[in-house]
């Protein structure tokens, strides 16, 4: 904590000590992160890192949790968590920029209201835009790549730096910033003029489709393993596949694969990040004995001592 007294004394946000990260992840998992930071502005989320790196201290970026499983025994080191703090954003015609903590289901909804097309898909993806970025997010087939003109980005230098939309190298749930090191600031996007009440009907069925479909009630991440348009199409989705498996409401402690979607890990009031692991190393242990198939997550597992690792990855709590 010496260490971090110089950072807190500076203006760099809203500072938070031994800040449970449960509140922090759409799980409601994780232990409490030695300190968790809520910058307002770019100059401030490059000050903290320049200090973390000057100082050694293990520092994670987040936005609202939603694709990460935080350690039961917290974070050793300094969350810098981009969302509320760092939401603005502007609309010019067409194009629209905006900051990456903004909440993407709200970002969503404020397009429609200014009749603007493109990111419907996105309305019920509960994260930030720039995890939705990072991941090249989307639902129903389409992605946020489609719309994505310009990128900024912090680099391991500290400097601003920009991407176009083919440089983001965009794929399926894959871009360039992945395993890059580098930190998403803000998005420029260009969309499309459409009809308001077209579009807000169009949202409207998705979100009445997630509601049906999705255990929205537990929370949860979303998808856990990564489906694929091949697996998909040669074999079946990953959901499907756990389900054949007979592996629905298996459960570990307060984990469980939820009873309405195979592909959801729910926790249902107590859950730990090991059971969420151990359930989840059952759940590709079965499915590969089955059907030959390696399952992949696209969650993040974040140790305490600030390892990040693909939940698949994950075989046993990290250790000290």
């Amino acid at each position: 904590m010496d260490k971090i007294n110089d950072l807190i004394n500076k203006n760099v946000g809203d500072i938070y000590l031994k800040e449970p990260l449960s509140k922090h992840s759409s799980w409601r998992i994780g232990g409490p992160a030695d300190v968790l930071i809520e910058p307002y502005n770019i100059e401030q989320i490059i000050e903290i890192i320049q200090y973390a790196d000057l100082m050694k201290i293990p520092t994670a970026i987040i936005g609202n949790g939603t694709n990460l499983l935080f350690s039961d025994e917290g974070f050793r080191g300094i969350i810098v968590k981009l969302g509320n703090n760092f939401s603005r954003y502007t609309i010019k015609g067409e194009k629209v920029c905006a900051e990456a903590g903004i909440w993407t289901p709200k970002f969503a909804k404020i397009l429609s209201d200014n009749g603007l097309s493109g990111l419907e898909h996105a309305i019920g993806i509960p994260g930030t835009l720039g995890g939705l970025i990072f991941m090249n997010g989307g639902s129903g087939g389409k992605c946020i790549g489609d719309i994505v003109k310009k990128i900024w980005v912090i680099d391991r230098n500290y400097n601003l730096i920009s991407f176009s939309q083919k440089e983001c190298d965009f794929s399926y749930r894959k871009s360039v910033f992945q395993d890059s090191g580098y930190i998403i600031c803000k998005i420029e996007l260009e969309c499309e003029i459409g009809e308001k009440e077209r579009i807000k009907s169009e949202m409207r069925n998705i979100l009445n489709k997630r509601k049906n479909k999705f255990p929205l009630n537990y929370p949860n991440c979303g998808s856990v393993f990564l489906s694929n348009p091949v697996m998909n199409d040669t074999v079946a989705p990953p959901g499907k596949l756990i389900e054949e498996a007979g592996l629905k409401g298996y459960q570990i402690g307060g984990a469980q694969i939820s009873e309405k979607h195979a592909n959801f890990i729910v926790n249902l009031g107590n859950a730990t990040a090991k059971d969420v692991i151990s359930i989840a190393q059952y759940i590709r242990k079965i499915v590969y004995q089955r059907y030959g198939i390696c399952l992949e997550s696209e969650v993040k597992y974040l140790g305490e001592l600030g390892s990040l690792r693909s939940l698949h990855e994950v075989g046993i709590i990290e250790k000290r």
